[in-house]
């Protein structure tokens, strides 16, 4: 038997239903979501994009409560490196999102930075790397941030690196991390995203542990990897072909990760995002069920 992994605490999301957006009529009805992550054994789950769950918190209190879940974070998607110009519409948006999570009692606010590319249509909008300056309005943006969110809403951000976005491998993730103050902003790493883009989620927790925040967990399925990397192919098209797979099926191996995780000695939440948008409305609870066994096998 594995030792019990008692500082991790383990969740799902919307994500992991095949829901990207608010509201699509190819995606689970919200209902469903939450009555099957229920099923599936999970206690916590995250709130996805921002009106596919009710954003009434009283509504919202009321709908989880009787399924006896509750929320660990919500997600904010933010283009803090285009500098100052965007902080008020930046500050909107996570102004609603977090009003939300913090009425749900959650305490982290994941922070997506923008796509270079567009998740569906593959059109390039802008370069893949940084200039020197954007670097600097994201790092200090990113600070800022923090800052805000929590002397308003009480909450921690958590930077989530994500294929197709300019903090994605190894490279940018420490440039990132050297580059903020871990007081302000530390870091959601999310295994498969990080593998997608070459990196290695033990390495990362042994050399930055002070800077883990938040786990998704996530595997990428290495042979449609090599595939997706030899043709360059975007995210969202990769993600239809099914690169990020069932664990523990493909990479990295999570036991080992969730180990790393423990020994940091911090309470964490691991929440499962296995990314399979679109999809049918009837696979995504086996697969969850199975994913929450097998996460019990690995002690958590």
């Amino acid at each position: 038997m594995p030792h019990a992994l008692d500082r991790i605490r383990v969740g799902s999301a919307p994500d992991s239903w095949g829901v990207w957006f608010p509201d699509d009529p190819r995606q689970v009805p919200w209902p469903r979501f939450l009555d099957e992550v229920a099923e599936a054994g999970y206690d916590w789950i995250e709130l996805g994009p921002y009106g596919y769950l009710p954003t009434d918190p009283a509504r919202l209190t009321d709908e989880l409560g009787r399924r006896n879940l509750k929320v660990s974070a919500g997600t904010v998607f933010t283009g803090l490196h285009r500098g100052p110009s965007v902080w008020e519409a930046t500050w909107e948006h996570v102004g609603q999102v977090a009003a939300l999570t913090q009425a749900m009692g959650a305490r982290h606010l994941v922070v997506i930075p923008s796509f270079w590319r567009d998740d569906r249509t593959a059109e390039i909008l802008e370069p893949p790397e940084l200039t020197a300056e954007q670097w600097t309005h994201l790092t200090e943006g990113m600070e800022r941030l923090g800052h805000e969110v929590r002397e308003t809403y009480g909450l921690d951000i958590v930077v989530h690196p994500h294929a197709d976005t300019h903090i994605d491998t190894e490279e940018h993730v420490e440039r990132f991390l050297d580059s903020t103050d871990s007081e302000l902003v530390n870091l959601c790493l999310d295994t498969g995203h990080y593998a997608y883009c070459g990196g290695d989620s033990v390495k990362l927790i042994e050399t930055y542990g002070e800077r883990i925040g938040y786990l998704h967990l996530k595997q990428v399925d290495p042979q449609i990897l090599a595939e997706v990397r030899a043709k360059g192919t975007p995210f969202g098209p990769a993600v239809a072909q099914g690169v990020m797979c069932e664990p523990p099926s493909g990479v990295p191996e999570l036991g080992p990760v969730l180990e790393a995780a423990q020994r940091l000695g911090a309470q964490l939440f691991a929440i499962v995002e296995q990314d399979m948008y679109p999809c049918e409305q009837d696979r995504p609870l086996p697969i969850a069920v199975r994913t929450r066994r097998f996460l019990r096998s690995c002690g958590a």
